[in-house]
């Protein structure tokens, strides 16, 4: 096992070689302990003694090599949480997300955390694509039995893994895979199915949308004629995903504000200009829209979720790589 003390000076070199953006106070302390079990895959736990933010732009993310990792981390203690493809996860003791560091995004820690951490090459988990997008950024609840299973049993592997074999560590990398696996099939949105054209148009489709959420004019029949389908056809697409293209960018809007009124770094911005900036050209709209999805209003969510401090995650170890 590697283990490693680390301050917020330490973590200021590792911004420069990951590349993120890292922010945290000078009296930050942090630990480090790692368990390598072959294949690219690490077993770590981090214990943060100070609020921490790791932030990957997407203009840091074109710089990234070799970024085909997958991060599933376990909150022991403390609070958080993940950012990613426009879907915000809050992180409480016992919950679980995964997200990929080849794309954007952001991670945030409380004042004090304690996080266990299972990265590995994304080829390793048997799954396509698509799902593996879509279960990223999503937070696992610690009630369910699949979570009870990986959680007890990384507990269990971080604390004998140095008695294992190599041998022996592989397979035991190679079982928590099998287990995570079972875990984000329970929470995972259905996808479609197959790699056939229909499914490529959907996935193209939802990514257009996800990235033109800030244009008002953006519809079902903005969206299908930018995709030369016609709007029965578009209905039918977002059916296999149990949803309708209306609704598809409601949530996705009203998920990029929810993001935007918990980021500090937003905080100089009205409600007026968070609605705008995501597609709503009614303020009472999104209020309206906003309350039935939260049931509260965002001036409400904004009081309630505002994270305070700032902060980063990690040494470049327990981070992904370049």
């Amino acid at each position: 096992m590697h283990v490693q003390e680390f301050s917020g000076e330490d973590l200021e070199g590792v911004a420069r070689e990951m590349p993120v953006i890292m922010q945290t106070r000078p009296d930050y302390r942090g630990r480090l302990a790692l368990h390598g079990l072959g294949e690219a895959v690490t077993l770590s736990r981090t214990n943060s003694g100070g609020s921490l933010r790791t932030t990957r732009t997407p203009r840091l993310a074109t710089r990234t090599s070799g970024g085909h990792l997958l991060r599933f981390c376990v909150y022991g203690a403390g609070r958080g949480h993940v950012h990613q493809h426009d879907r915000f996860a809050e992180l409480v003791s016992g919950t679980g997300v995964l997200y990929e560091g080849a794309r954007p995004w952001e991670l945030f820690s409380s004042e004090e955390s304690q996080c266990m951490n299972l990265q590995f090459s994304r080829e390793l988990l048997p799954m396509r694509p698509a799902e593996i997008t879509e279960a990223c950024a999503r937070s696992v609840a610690p009630a369910g039995p699949a979570m009870q299973m990986l959680s007890g049993y990384l507990d269990r592997l971080f604390e004998v893994a140095d008695g294992l074999t190599a041998g022996q560590r592989l397979d035991a990398g190679r079982a928590a895979i099998e287990l995570l696996t079972m875990v984000l099939r329970d929470v995972t949105p259905a996808v479609p199915g197959g790699d056939g054209p229909d499914e490529v148009l959907l996935e193209m489709m939802q990514m257009y949308a996800r990235e033109h959420l800030a244009d008002p004019r953006l519809r079902v029949e903005e969206l299908a004629r930018r995709h030369h389908v016609s709007v029965r056809y578009a209905y039918s697409l977002f059916a296999r995903i149990g949803t309708t293209p209306g609704a598809y960018l409601r949530e996705q809007r009203l998920l990029a504000a929810q993001v935007m009124l918990s980021d500090p770094r937003c905080a100089w911005l009205g409600t007026s200009d968070i609605a705008a900036a995501v597609g709503f050209v009614s303020l009472r709209t999104f209020e309206r829209a906003f309350q039935r999805q939260y049931g509260m209003t965002p001036a409400g969510w904004r009081c309630e979720h505002r994270c305070r401090g700032s902060a980063p995650t990690g040494l470049e170890q327990e981070m992904f790589p370049r």
